[in-house]
Parts: C-alpha cells; sequence; structure tokens
C-alpha cells in the first residue's frame, strides 16, 4: 500500500478553514545511534493520526535544534512519498524501517515544493528534523533509531 501524505490534507486544510488549528501533541523522545556508536536524542511530536500526519510541520516558520516530528504510518512497512507544500521550514526526511534502520535520507527538502519525497523502499516512519541535521550528526542510512514504534 502506498501512503500518500498529500492524500489526507483535506483533513489538516479544513481545520484551519474552520479558524482551529490542531493541537501540538506532548514532546516524547527518540534516539539515534549512528554506526560509529554516537547517540542522538530528539525530543519530537508523533504524527500517529490521519489529521496529524496531513497537517505535519505545515504553516511553521521554525523548528528547534534537537526537535522534530515522528510520522507513523501503520504495524506494516510501506512505500511513502512526502511533500514540503505548506511546509516552511527546510528539513531532514529520514525514513525508518520496522526494525527501526534507517532506509533513506532525504536532506535539505526544499520549503513549500509540490515535488514527491519518496522513501525509496517500504518503511514504517518517518523522521522530520531540521535541515542539516544528518550531516552535522553524521546520520546515514544503516544507522539505529531506538523509539517504541520500532523493534529489533
Amino acid at each position: 500500500m502506498l501512503i500518500d501524505r498529500r492524500l489526507v490534507l483535506a483533513a489538516g486544510f479544513a481545520s484551519l478553514a474552520g479558524g482551529t488549528a490542531l493541537a501540538r501533541t506532548p514532546l516524547t523522545q527518540l534516539t539515534i545511534v549512528t554506526r560509529a556508536g554516537a547517540r542522538h536524542p530528539f525530543q519530537l511530536e508523533l504524527a500517529d493520526t490521519p489529521e496529524k500526519r496531513s497537517r505535519g510541520l505545515m504553516f511553521r516558520r521554525s523548528l528547534p535544534d534537537g526537535q522534530g516530528m515522528l510520522f507513523e504510518f501503520g504495524a506494516r512497512e510501506t512505500e511513502v512519498t512526502m511533500w514540503m507544500k505548506n511546509t516552511y521550514i527546510p528539513l531532514d526526511m529520514i525514513f525508518i524501517r520496522a526494525n527501526g534502520v534507517i532506509r533513506n535520507i532525504a536532506e535539505n527538502t526544499t520549503p513549500l515544493s509540490e515535488a514527491i519525497v519518496a522513501s525509496d523502499g517500504p518503511v514504517k516512519g518517518v523522521l522530520e528534523v531540521i535541515a542539516g541535521t544528518s550531516r552535522r550528526l553524521g546520520i546515514a542510512p544503516g544507522d539505529r533509531v531506538e523509539h517504541p514504534w520500532f523493534g529489533g
């Protein structure tokens, strides 16, 4: 099954049109462990409902270093496509397999772009962090994510 963030945008726009923005979820923690053994903790919001996934980080003007949003796409891995429509902040999108291994990283995505950003294979989740984070911290495909959503 292909999850396309564009297909669920209507719910997010309906909330905006009605004048009620979706509430931000409480922060939770995730840690990325590089193959060299470095540990990088992040505080993040969970995008675990269709409404939260459709809105993501849209309309925000800033994202603190060390924070992000984790998108969850169900119990099974699936191919995922994202885009940056209505997203003002350049991001790194970190695509994560069910076992917690990073499959792919789309670095420095273009704000406000409707270009497709693909997972390049089945994943269970996507972590969005401020652009440049992956390069600065040496995070790469094959590194491991520690969070309850991912086993292994």
